[in-house]
C-alpha cells in the first residue's frame, strides 16, 4: 500500500458504446516475451525500437498476461488504455504441480480461504487502479477444489462489482467441473458453471466453425459474454493467425461472439523491428471490417499524437533531448487510423500514419498523405469518433504543417448530431442536405482572456508549424465526428498530391479555460542519496550524483501529467533569480518523481550548494502554465566538516 508510483493516474475514460452494450467486443490479451519488459519501468526507459499498442479505438479491454501467479498491469498500461476509455485486467494464473498445490492450499477448505484470496484481488485491483482479473487455472482440481472454484469466482465478481467500478472477472477455458485440466475449445456443459459465476468465458484456440454453432445456444442471452480466443501466433490447428487472423475474426463475429486477441505482439516479436510500425498497421487493417470502432464521451479532448516514444523528445515545437525514449503513460489519444478512398472511380484518397520523424509535442505526430483527383474539389478523412454534448461555446485548435512546398489548403471539419435541434453558430454548413457536417471559420482575434491558450494561434511557431484555432458556438449539440479535409485552390483543376504533419489537437469547452487552475503545492524533498562523481583538488569531488524522491499536492482529475525541470546554483548566494534556463528531467503521472543520479556541483567549504526542483502541471486543456506558478523546492547542502 506504500507503492505510489505504480497507481494509475488516469481514471477509465467514457466511450460510447459502454462495455455493457449487446455489441460483440474485442479483448487484447497482451503476452510478450515473459512480460514485465521494459514496460516495467515507471518513469520511462532508454531503448530502440520498443513495442507500442496504439489502435485502442478498436479494442474493449485489455489483459496483461504473464506466468507470475499475480500479474499486476504495469501502471504505463493502465494509463495508456484508461486514456482511450479500455478497461485493463491483470491475471491470476496457476500452473503445473506448484500450482495445483496452491490452489488445493486456499480452494480445498472452508470459504474464508478463497474468500481470503478474492478479497486481496479486489484490493490490489482498487489500489493501483486497473479494473478486474483474468482467472486462468491451468492445473487440475481436487473435488474439493473444484467444488469450491464457483463459488470463490461469484465471491471475486461480487465483491469487484462493489469496490471497483466496471470491474470484469473473465475464466480462461482450461478446467472442467471434474477438476479436470481439459481444453474444450467451447463454451459447453462441462464449463459453463464457471462462466456462469463471472462476468465472461474466455475460450481456448483451437475451435472451429462447429464450436461456434454450438456455443450459440449454450451462451443464449449472454452470447457477448463469450471470448472466442484467437491465437495471433497460429500455433497448433487454429483457423486463422498472423496476417490470417481476419480469418478468425469473421466466424466469430459472423455468430455473434467476442473476440479475444491472444498475443498480437507477433508482429514485432516474429517480424523485422525496423518495420513494426508497418506491419502494426498492417495487422489492424485487416482486421477493421470486424471491429467497430469507439467514441470518444468527455472534453476536454486534447491530443499532439505522442505515441509514448520517439527518437527525440520535443516541447511544443523545440527540440528538448535527444535521444530515445519510451514511456507509455506519456501516450496521448490516438486517432482511427488506415486509408480513405472516395467513392467511385475518381481516385481520391487519404493515409494516415503515426510517424517518428518530426514532432509537435512528443516524439511522433500523425502523418496524412493524399491525392485529391482532378474531379473533386476536396477529400477529408475521419480521425475521431466522438459523441459529446456540446457546451455552449467550443474552441477547436490544430497545428499542422504541409512537407514541402504546395498550395493545398487544411481545415478541420466536424459532424453534429441531434440536428432538428441543433442551432450551430460560427461555422459553414457544408453538406446542405443533412446539415450536418461543417467547417468552423478561424478565429481571427482570440479573446484576450483566454490568451493563455489562444496566444500562439494564427502565427508561424517552431519548427515550421502552424497553429489555426477556431470558436463554435453551439446549443442542443452531439459532437459526432472530427474530419481532416484537404482541398485544392480556387481556379484549379489539376491533380493534387499532398503530405502533411499533424501536430495536436484541441477540443475544448470555452468555460474551462476561464476557471483558474490550482497551483502545485507543499513540493517535498525526501529519500537523498549522494554518491561521489568527479574528484577535484585535495580528492574531494568536484561533481556529485543526487537521487532523491520528489512529492507535492495537487487535484490528479485536473493534469495531463507534471513534467519536472532542475535548476543548479553553486556559490555563496543561497537564492536564484530564476533566470536561467531550468533542465528537463522527466514526466510524473503521479503526485511524487523520483529524480535519479542528476549532477551537481559538491559544495566548497564556506559556501552552500543550492539545487532547485520545478513541478510543471500540465492542464487538461492544453496550454502552458507560466513558470511561476510552478511548484518548486529547493535543496541546500554544504560540503562535510
Amino acid at each position: 500500500m506504500e507503492d505510489g508510483f505504480n497507481v494509475a493516474l488516469e481514471p477509465l475514460e467514457r466511450r460510447q458504446p459502454p462495455l455493457s452494450s449487446p455489441r460483440p467486443r474485442t479483448l487484447l490479451c497482451h503476452d510478450m516475451m515473459g512480460g514485465y519488459l521494459e514496460d516495467r519501468f515507471i518513469q520511462g526507459s532508454k531503448v530502440q525500437n520498443p513495442y507500442s499498442f496504439y489502435h485502442w479505438q478498436y479494442i474493449d479491454i485489455f489483459v496483461y498476461f504473464s506466468h507470475h501467479t499475480v500479474t499486476i498491469p504495469p501502471v504505463c498500461w493502465t494509463n495508456a488504455a484508461h486514456r482511450h476509455g479500455v478497461c485493463v485486467l491483470g491475471t491470476f494464473i496457476t500452473e503445473w504441480k506448484e500450482g495445483g498445490k496452491l490452489c488445493e492450499s486456499f480452494l480445498a477448505g472452508d470459504e474464508r480461504s478463497y474468500q481470503a484470496v478474492a478479497d486481496r484481488l479486489v484490493q490490489i485491483a482498487q489500489f493501483f487502479r486497473f479494473d478486474g482479473w483474468l482467472i486462468n487455472i491451468e492445473n487440475s482440481l481436487s473435488p474439493a477444489a473444484v467444488g469450491n472454484t464457483p463459488p470463490f469466482l461469484r465471491y471475486l465478481t461480487t465483491q469487484l462489482h462493489q469496490l471497483v467500478p466496471g470491474g470484469l472477472v473473465l475464466w480462461y477455458d482450461s478446467v472442467v467441473q471434474s477438476g479436470q485440466l481439459k481444453w474444450q475449445d467451447e463454451l459447453n456443459e462441462q464449463n459453463r458453471v464457471f462462466f456462469d459465476s463471472c462476468d465472461g468465458f474466455f475460450t481456448n484456440y483451437n475451435w472451429r466453425e462447429d464450436h461456434l454453432q454450438r456455443m450459440v445456444a449454450q451462451a443464449g442471452k449472454r452470447l457477448v459474454d463469450v471470448y472466442v480466443g484467437v491465437d495471433v501466433f497460429a500455433r497448433s490447428n487454429v483457423v486463422g493467425g498472423r496476417f490470417d487472423t481476419d480469418k478468425s475474426l469473421e466466424l466469430i463475429r459472423k455468430h455473434g461472439f467476442s473476440a479475444a486477441l491472444f498475443a498480437p505482439g507477433w508482429v514485432y516479436e516474429c517480424l523485422e523491428k525496423s518495420e513494426f510500425l508497418q506491419n502494426q498497421d498492417k495487422f489492424w487493417r485487416l482486421l477493421e471490417r470486424f471491429l467497430p470502432t469507439h467514441s470518444i464521451c468527455s472534453l476536454p479532448f486534447v491530443t499532439s499524437f505522442c505515441l509514448g516514444l520517439g527518437p527525440r523528445r520535443v516541447c511544443y515545437g523545440k527540440e528538448q533531448a535527444v535521444g530515445p525514449w519510451y514511456h507509455p503513460s506519456a501516450q496521448e489519444t490516438q486517432p482511427l487510423f488506415g486509408e480513405h478512398k472516395l467513392a467511385g472511380d475518381s481516385g481520391g484518397w487519404v493515409k494516415t500514419h503515426c510517424c517518428l520523424a518530426d514532432a509537435w509535442h512528443g516524439g511522433s505526430s500523425l502523418l496524412l498523405r493524399g491525392l485529391i483527383p482532378p474531379e473533386v474539389d476536396n477529400v477529408a478523412v475521419r480521425l475521431f469518433s466522438l459523441q459529446v454534448p456540446l457546451p455552449p461555446k467550443l474552441f477547436l485548435s490544430m497545428v499542422y504543417k504541409f512537407e514541402g512546398s504546395t498550395d493545398v489548403q487544411v481545415a478541420l471539419e466536424l459532424t453534429t448530431g441531434d440536428a432538428s435541434s441543433c442551432h450551430v453558430g460560427g461555422i459553414s454548413v457544408l453538406n446542405a442536405d443533412s446539415g450536418s457536417r461543417h467547417s468552423p471559420r478561424p478565429l481571427r482575434v482570440p479573446p484576450t482572456k483566454l490568451a493563455r491558450w489562444s496566444g500562439r494561434c494564427g502565427q508561424q511557431l517552431s519548427g515550421g508549424w502552424i497553429q489555426c484555432c477556431y470558436e463554435v458556438s453551439l446549443h442542443g449539440c452531439l459532437l459526432q465526428d472530427l474530419l481532416m479535409s484537404f482541398s485544392r485552390p480556387p481556379g484549379s483543376r489539376e491533380e493534387k498530391g499532398f503530405v502533411c504533419r499533424l501536430g495536436e489537437i484541441q477540443v475544448v469547452d470555452a468555460n474551462s479555460l476561464l476557471a483558474p487552475l490550482p497551483r502545485v503545492q507543499k513540493v517535498t524533498i525526501s529519500q537523498l542519496r549522494w554518491l561521489p562523481l568527479i574528484s577535484g583538488s585535495e580528492g574531494r569531488p568536484a561533481q556529485l550524483l543526487l537521487s532523491c524522491t520528489l512529492q507535492w499536492s495537487f487535484h490528479l482529475l485536473q493534469a495531463r501529467c507534471f513534467r519536472i525541470h532542475c535548476r543548479e546554483q553553486t556559490g555563496s548566494s543561497s537564492t536564484t533569480d530564476g533566470t536561467e534556463k531550468p533542465t528537463f528531467l522527466g514526466l510524473a503521472f503521479a503526485n511524487q518523481y523520483r529524480v535519479v543520479d542528476v549532477v551537481v556541483g559538491a559544495a566548497r567549504f564556506g559556501q552552500d550548494g543550492r539545487v532547485e526542483f520545478l513541478v510543471e502541471p500540465v492542464p487538461r486543456e492544453g496550454f502552458q502554465v507560466p513558470q511561476a506558478e510552478w511548484g518548486r523546492a529547493a535543496l541546500v547542502y554544504s560540503a562535510p566538516q
